[in-house]
């Protein structure tokens, strides 16, 4: 009903946007395996959706039908048979964007519920929501602590920290353009990370003059200018290669390579949570329509972490099936190296067989 409710520019919007994310998802999706090793023994891996997963979606002022749409799909994809979101309805009525992202992405249910007592919610069930295996979903500081809190309970998606975005551009690229991408991530929050490195002093001061033109302009305007002032930089660097060895220490949640040849320098990457090739590829793009998720490790967390994905709604279970003829060949080794360990339990459970 509520997407039926959308004016027509949002719902086709919002369908394109979810025709990207699905096709992208389902070349993520993993496929169990296995193969028969030579002395006969049988070795795969099973693949298996989570049973339940739950999904946080903000609420309140602004409504937020991209992350529904970023959290849920990656699950139904994997082939989580219930999906619910719990987002809160301060002014006590439901965004009819976020109710038809959701039945876009295959939610099964919905509550009306918000903040740290949601994540407690979904972590140990109530009379009325069902208890999950894993949460996922963005929220405030009391959303991310009760996350973690209940970490271990449930799973959790990542810790997310302010929102990042590190350029380098070669110069080539309309200095308003850059500054734009800039504010992009400089108004989500006061403490987001805005930085570009470039190996052109004349261009970071063009930049920088496009910043001061356009800022008085955003509607966010004291936000991004707090951002710039306290978590922006730009970075004068003599080539590319310099620029590269920043950005990995640096790990930034989104990467954008504003350079004449960006695939060429993927090779020096290593760590970034997206990344943004060419001067035509908005870091906005990634937000809300590529096809790629858009939650993204941040914090230099991308140096061991990876975007959320099909695989984070799916288990991997190890299989094994040994023969009469292979039990005998693997149970010397196992005996030999139990007995080595003092486990003789081990040693003869193999040797039994």
């Amino acid at each position: 009903q509520a997407l039926a409710n959308l004016a027509a520019p949002e719902r086709t919007a919002l369908n394109h946007a979810a025709q990207r994310i699905y096709a992208y998802a389902e070349r993520q999706r993993l496929e169990s395996w296995s193969y028969t090793d030579s002395d006969g023994t049988l070795l795969g891996q099973q693949i298996t959706p989570l049973e339940s997963v739950g999904i946080y979606v903000p609420g309140g002022k602004a409504a937020y039908p991209s992350s529904v749409l970023m959290n849920a799909i990656p699950a139904t994809v994997a082939g989580v048979p219930e999906l619910i979101m719990v987002t809160p309805t301060p002014q006590g009525y439901s965004n009819e964007l976020v109710l038809a992202a959701a039945s876009l992405a295959g939610v099964t249910k919905v509550f009306a519920i918000g903040g740290a007592q949601a994540i407690a919610a979904l972590a140990y069930g109530t009379a009325t929501i069902p208890r999950v295996d894993k949460i996922v979903g963005p929220g405030n500081s009391y959303v991310a602590a009760a996350k973690q809190a209940v970490f271990g309970q449930v799973g959790i998606d990542m810790l997310a920290g302010p929102s990042e975005i590190l350029i380098i551009c070669d110069g080539a690229t309309h200095p308003d353009w850059i500054a734009m991408d800039l504010f992009s991530q400089a108004e989500h929050d006061e403490d987001a990370q805005a930085i570009l490195i470039s190996l052109d002093l004349d261009y970071i001061h063009q930049v920088q003059n496009s910043i001061e033109r356009l800022l008085p302009t955003m509607e966010r305007h004291q936000i991004i200018a707090t951002a710039l002032q306290t978590r922006g930089a730009c970075i004068l660097v003599k080539d590319l290669a310099e620029a590269c060895t920043i950005a990995n220490h640096i790990a930034p949640e989104h990467l954008e390579l504003s350079v004449a040849d960006p695939q060429s320098l993927l090779k020096d990457i290593r760590h970034a949570g997206a990344i943004f090739m060419g001067q035509y590829t908005a870091e906005a793009l990634g937000d809300y329509c590529a096809g790629p998720n858009h939650v993204l490790p941040t914090s230099r967390t991308a140096r061991f972490s990876s975007p959320l994905g099909v695989y984070d709604f799916q288990k991997r279970t190890s299989l094994i099936m040994a023969t009469s003829t292979s039990a005998k060949i693997l149970g010397k080794t196992a005996t030999c190296l139990a007995t080595s360990e003092g486990l003789t339990a081990h040693a003869r459970s193999a040797e039994y067989r």
